[in-house]
C-alpha cells in the first residue's frame, strides 16, 4: 500500500484540510444513493430529534432538513467539516435547528431516550470500540427509534487501494450479531445497490 493511499484512506476516516474537503465533495457524489435511501427511510417530522454520526460537511443533514425540518444533532472528529457542515446548513442553524459537536461515537453526550432516529453513512469502519458505539446508540435512542447504518459490501471495499489500513470489515451477519448484543430487538439488512451497499436497520 502507498503512502499516498494511505493518505488518501485515513482523511475519508478524519477529513482535514483541503484535502478533507475534496474528499468528502467525492464522498457526496459516490455515496448518492445511499443519502437518497436515507432520506427516504427515515420519516420524521418537525418535533423529531436526528443524530447523523460523522456529518462530514453536512450535506446528509441538509437534505434531511430539507423533507422534514426536524431537529438535526450531529457528531464528528473533524473541526474543519464542522465549520463546513454548519455553513451548508445555514438555514437550520439560522431557525436554531443544528446541533452539531465534536466527538466521539463511542462516547455520546446526549439523555437517554432523546433520539427518534440515528444515521451513519460510511462511519462504522473507523469507530475504537464498535460494540460500545452500537451501545451508546441504543442508549440514546427512543422507544421504537431506529438507527440507520449505511455501508459498503466487505467485498467491494477489499478492492479499493485506499483501505488497506485503518478500516474494519463486517460481514452482514456481523452486523447483525452485534445489534442484538447490543441490544437492539431487530435488526434487518436492506440493499441498496446489490453486492455493493446495504443499509443496516437497527429498531430499538
Amino acid at each position: 500500500m502507498s503512502k499516498f493511499s494511505e493518505y488518501i484512506g485515513s482523511q475519508f476516516g478524519n477529513p482535514r484540510g483541503i484535502v478533507g474537503k475534496c474528499c468528502c465533495i467525492i464522498m457526496n457524489v459516490i455515496n448518492k444513493a445511499m443519502y437518497r435511501r436515507v432520506v427516504l427511510l427515515v420519516n420524521l417530522t418537525k418535533e423529531s430529534n436526528l443524530l447523523d454520526i460523522g456529518y462530514g460537511n453536512g450535506y446528509l443533514l441538509e437534505l434531511i432538513y430539507k423533507r422534514y425540518q426536524p431537529n438535526l444533532f450531529g457528531i464528528d472528529i473533524s473541526q474543519d467539516m464542522k465549520l463546513s457542515a454548519e455553513k451548508r446548513n445555514a438555514r437550520a442553524l439560522k431557525d436554531g435547528k443544528l446541533n452539531l459537536i465534536l466527538g466521539d461515537c463511542c462516547a455520546l453526550p446526549y439523555d437517554e431516550n432523546f433520539f427518534d432516529a440515528v444515521t451513519s453513512i460510511n462511519t462504522i469502519y473507523f469507530w475504537k470500540d464498535t460494540m460500545e458505539g452500537l451501545k451508546q446508540i441504543h442508549r440514546c435512542l427512543k422507544p421504537d427509534g431506529t438507527f440507520y447504518n449505511v455501508v459498503y459490501a466487505k467485498e467491494w471495499l477489499k478492492k479499493l487501494s485506499y483501505t488497506k489500513k485503518g478500516y474494519k470489515f463486517f460481514e452482514q451477519e456481523d452486523f447483525i450479531e452485534q445489534g442484538k448484543q447490543a441490544g437492539f430487538s431487530k435488526v434487518t439488512i436492506e440493499n441498496i445497490v446489490k453486492g455493493k451497499s446495504f443499509v443496516v436497520v437497527y429498531k430499538k
